[in-house]
């Protein structure tokens, strides 16, 4: 995996106008579906880059579109094709470039998840097909992801001693960083500790600011061949930022059954991925200036802190409390507020945020002297991880 460092960079990023789109889909309007929120930010991105649809040899969209058809509708005829989620999405673009199947790369996604009313529980679940646990124990109240999640912390706080008050700091501070960002559906409302311990329980013990947000939207990224990147960066203005290492590990014994989440929260793949990730990007967790975590519920911060090694098993609550994660933190932790307080676009934003905090200008919450974002995703026990730098 060693030729994967620094053979490929983000030219270009771009999102969709998630608080207007947010705000009129809530008015009953349905602005466009998951290709138009994909087009619009390819189009951007592409702005975003100083370059054209015909510069783009290379293709990979988000699984909520069909290749073909996104292909057809952004116009683009790439010699190199695939669908993947974000972080693998990122991965694949790297291997393309460092086997010559392309120099250029776009990545797109688009989700009109909430103006079409897609399930995230239940018997009907989005998912439920590919990923059994999420409809499997709906016969015995899980109707939910949230309530595999439930149960997963709460085994957790029986083994660790952690407190809900210890989770509701994640919540916090993601909302803090949410605050101070222009494109977050939850700008300027921040919320206390003790809102938040005051706040309904969805699947006890998590509380609606343990949830992500459901919305519409469209990401995209710009990934070019190292080389190439630096001659586009050059007439852009804008840094490259590279890939520097990639890790994963996959937990599908058991999975069905919980057993990956419920016995060991998934950290023998987190400490593998990890292995990789920092060992081929040079670095460890002390050198990461900004972390970022695919949350679609808080307490897979935690579990990536102690799994990804920032702190020991069982530790996270405390290291959080003394380390802090947000606003004026020693480790910044989703700057952009996240799935819980930015947007949900199923970890697509947190890689356009690591891209704008090592170009750093995101004002008031740009992590100071940023050069190592390191960006973690765990979803159903496929643990991918990267590391962007400089």
């Amino acid at each position: 995996m060693t030729p994967l460092h620094k053979t490929a960079a983000v030219v270009g990023v771009a999102n969709t106008d998630w608080v207007e789109d947010y705000r009129r889909v809530r008015a009953g309007e349905k602005p466009f579906d998951s290709y138009g929120y994909g087009a619009v930010a390819f189009t951007r991105a592409l702005a975003d880059a100083g370059l054209t649809r015909d510069d783009v040899d290379g293709l990979i969209v988000g699984p909520t579109t069909a290749y073909e058809r996104m292909g057809e509708v952004l116009g683009v005829n790439p010699r190199w094709g695939d669908q993947a989620d974000a972080v693998t999405a990122v991965a694949k673009a790297c291997m393309a470039v460092a086997t010559g199947m392309a120099e250029v790369v776009a990545l797109v996604y688009g989700n009109d998840q909430r103006s079409a009313s897609i399930q995230y529980g239940g018997p009907e679940a989005m998912g439920g097909d590919a990923f059994l646990s999420y409809v499997y124990h709906s016969p015995w109240g899980l109707t939910s992801q949230g309530a595999l999640y439930a149960l997963m912390f709460r085994r957790y706080m029986a083994l660790t001693g952690a407190s809900e008050r210890d989770l509701g700091q994640v919540s916090v501070a993601q909302r803090a960083w949410a605050s101070k960002n222009p494109r977050a559906l939850m700008r300027g409302r921040p919320i206390t500790i003790d809102e938040y311990l005051a706040s309904p329980y969805i699947a006890e013990p998590l509380h609606l600011y343990d949830y992500c947000l459901i919305n519409d939207g469209g990401v995209a990224l710009i990934v070019a061949e190292a080389s190439r990147a630096r001659s586009i960066a050059a007439k852009s203005g804008k840094p490259p930022v590279f890939v520097h290492g990639v890790g994963r590990a996959d937990l599908n014994r058991e999975a069905t059954s919980l057993g990956p989440r419920l016995i060991e929260f998934y950290r023998p793949a987190q400490r593998l991925a990890a292995v990789q990730v920092f060992d081929m990007a040079g670095v460890g967790p002390k050198d990461v200036d900004v972390l970022l975590v695919y949350d679609s519920f808080s307490c897979h911060i935690p579990f990536a802190l102690e799994g990804f090694g920032y702190c020991g098993v069982g530790e996270a609550g405390a290291f959080i409390a003394k380390t802090g994660i947000g606003p004026g933190g020693k480790l910044p932790v989703n700057t952009g507020g996240g799935h819980l307080s930015e947007s949900y676009m199923q970890g697509w934003n947190h890689q356009i945020e690591a891209v704008r905090q090592l170009r750093g200008h995101e004002g008031d919450r740009q992590a100071p002297n940023c050069r190592h974002v390191h960006y973690v995703s765990d979803v159903a026990g496929k643990v991918v991880s990267l590391m962007y730098g400089l």
